[in-house]
């Protein structure tokens, strides 16, 4: 992959993570119940795909 590639994907990742952030945020102060659990686990993903990410720009 060159160098430029790495680039976008590592921005993908930080900005996935930037969500996963945000969207638990969202869920901790505003929602409760079934729909705080769905957000919560939806951040998850977001976060382990922007790891994802960061580990193939290294790589």
């Amino acid at each position: 992959m060159d160098p430029m590639m790495k680039m976008w994907v590592s921005f993908v990742g930080i900005g996935l993570m930037v969500l996963a952030a945000v969207v638990v945020m969202f869920a901790r102060a505003k929602t409760k119940g079934i729909l705080r659990f769905i957000l919560s686990f939806i951040a998850f993903m977001f976060l382990l795909s922007g790891m994802l990410c960061g580990f193939i720009a290294i790589v």
